[in-house]
């Protein structure tokens, strides 16, 4: 496996990545994960813009250019020779033993890009569904970096374990005012009469509300979009707890699954207990546009 940093192919053996760095010090970083098909990455477009304005609004760095890093990820791909796999694009803050430096300017990020396989999941997740529950956390929309992909992945992950041990395969995360955020690593929607209902994303609220603390996901943005072209109608709009449980059909969005269909919550059944025909359908019209867009 090759891995690119900072400009040039590594062996991953051979990567090395200062012990000073922000991302290591203090979780300074954000990070893509991205579906590659066909040797080319879904979207990436939508994920390296979305990436761009993180890290300008978090004052990352101001000198991200989202078209060389969309190069350095074909580029990745084509000298591991993948066809299909799971790439991650890592930004830190960079070295800050180096701030001081007259070589280096003080926002210069450390960028690396790895390509695996793709997370395998197994068939009965999509065509039997899956359990989730809450998650103990809750979502902070006045934390300063809600609804951004930073490093500091450590709560999801605890509560992605926590999920795990009761048997479920993801946790909802509700905000401090008991509404529905997503999951540890989804985006979350609600089916009900036909139609899509989601959380606001950071961005989408209104001027005199609260910010929102939930990630807006490109495949969110995708459902959304299919779901348009499709006449079948999306709501974002705030969802209460209990809300979840008057559901037709749940599923959650993520590049890795694309659309993983939601049966029970905590001890409920969703619906009927089974997969349902929007999500199945939008499943579907997910698994076409991949395959259509990377080509």
């Amino acid at each position: 496996m090759l891995v690119w940093l900072n400009g040039e192919f590594v062996p991953r053996d051979g990567v090395r990545v200062s012990a000073f760095d922000a991302g290591f010090q203090h979780a300074v970083g954000l990070f893509e994960t991205m579906l590659a098909r066909n040797g080319r990455v879904f979207r990436i477009d939508a994920h390296l813009d979305r990436l761009e304005a993180s890290a300008g609004e978090l004052r990352l760095s101001e000198r991200l250019r989202t078209g060389p890093l969309a190069e350095a990820v074909q580029r990745t791909l084509e000298a591991n020779e993948t066809d299909q796999g799971r790439v991650r694009l890592t930004v830190t803050g960079g070295d800050l033993n180096l701030l001081q430096s007259e070589h280096r300017h003080p926002q210069d990020p450390t960028i690396l890009i790895v390509v695996q396989p793709p997370t395998e999941y197994p068939a009965a997740f999509f065509e039997a569904g899956v359990k989730t529950v809450f998650a103990a956390a809750r979502s902070n929309p006045w934390e300063p970096n809600a609804g951004h992909k930073t490093l500091n992945y450590w709560p999801r992950i605890r509560m992605l374990q926590d999920a795990a041990a009761r048997q479920a395969a993801e946790a909802v995360w509700l905000t401090i005012a008991a509404e529905v955020a997503g999951g540890c690593v989804s985006n979350l929607f609600m089916v009900r009469d036909g139609a899509l209902h989601t959380p606001p994303a950071r961005g989408e609220t209104a001027p005199d509300a609260d910010p929102s603390p939930v990630l807006p996901g490109v495949t969110r943005a995708t459902i959304i979009e299919l779901a348009d072209e499709r006449g079948v109608p999306v709501h974002r709009r705030p969802i209460a707890a209990d809300g979840l449980f008057e559901a037709d059909e749940i599923f959650l969005t993520n590049s890795s699954w694309g659309v993983l269909p939601v049966v029970a919550l905590e001890r409920e059944r969703i619906g009927d207990g089974a997969v349902g025909p929007v999500t199945r359908s939008m499943r579907e019209a997910w698994l076409e546009v991949v395959d259509l867009e990377t080509r």
